[in-house]
C-alpha cells in the first residue's frame, strides 16, 4: 500500500523546499506538505520521511539534530 501511496504523490522536487534564511515563510511551507498529504492521503509516515531532502540548508543542520536527539518525528 506504501508503495502505490508514493507513486501517487508528487516528486521530490515539486514538494515544498524550506531552508529556514532569510525572509522565510515556513507557513507556506507547512501548508504545502499538509496539502500534498491531503491530496494522496499520505500517512505521516511517509511525510515525515522525506524531511532529510526537503529541509535544506541551516533546517537541514537543524533536522539532522533534531532526529538525533529526538528520533523519528510526527508530522501531526
Amino acid at each position: 500500500m506504501a508503495q502505490a501511496l508514493l507513486i501517487e504523490a508528487p516528486k521530490l522536487k515539486e514538494w515544498p523546499h524550506f531552508s529556514g534564511e532569510g525572509e522565510y515563510d515556513h507557513m507556506k511551507f507547512i501548508s504545502g506538505i499538509d496539502m500534498i498529504k491531503e491530496d494522496v492521503e499520505l500517512p505521516d509516515r511517509l511525510v515525515t520521511a522525506r524531511f532529510n531532502p526537503l529541509f535544506i540548508k541551516s533546517a537541514h543542520r537543524w533536522y539532522i539534530k533534531l532526529r538525533q536527539a529526538h528520533g523519528h518525528p510526527s508530522w501531526t
